[in-house]
């Protein structure tokens, strides 16, 4: 397998774990960052796994979700307060099932996925997403999608 990776980074937003028993179930913020390795079992017309002038798209989609936003779970119990300063137009909002860094790893790992299999059919795929919140923490989702195993 031909692999490479990409960096995403930029993206300043917000969140909170309303379960968790300590500090982080306050709503608290990182300049999020994204590092997504892709593989192939063959390379492109041009000799790339994946051409990065194509992830336009991807970074577009990552924008959308992590810049400027707050992040709320789907299940926390303030949901309806967060969409009311979000319709107040106080906080830009995003729900998510999980908003952690693990969860957004995933999160991100399907959106690159579906961009390179609408684009390449298969031949391309991305097997690890790492989400960061600084330099020193760090969470990875790593699976090759089920249509790229055959690859």
């Amino acid at each position: 397998m031909y692999t490479c990776s990409k960096q995403f980074e930029g993206f300043p937003c917000c969140h909170r774990q309303p379960s968790h028993p300590g500090h982080c179930h306050f709503v608290h913020g990182y300049s999020r960052s994204f590092t997504c390795w892709f593989g192939a079992s063959a390379l492109d017309g041009y000799g790339f796994v994946v051409d990065f002038s194509s992830l336009k798209q991807l970074r577009q989609q990552l924008a959308e979700q992590f810049d400027h936003t707050f992040l709320a779970n789907a299940n926390d119990p303030l949901l309806a307060e967060w969409q009311r300063l979000h319709d107040l137009g106080a906080l830009n909002l995003r729900v998510m099932p999980n908003v952690g860094m693990e969860a957004s790893a995933y999160w991100v790992w399907e959106r690159a996925n579906e961009l390179l299999y609408q684009r390449d059919g298969g031949r391309s795929w991305c097997w690890q997403v790492e989400a960061r919140e600084n330099r020193k923490n760090a969470a990875c989702w790593q699976a090759r999608p089920s249509w790229a195993a055959s690859a």
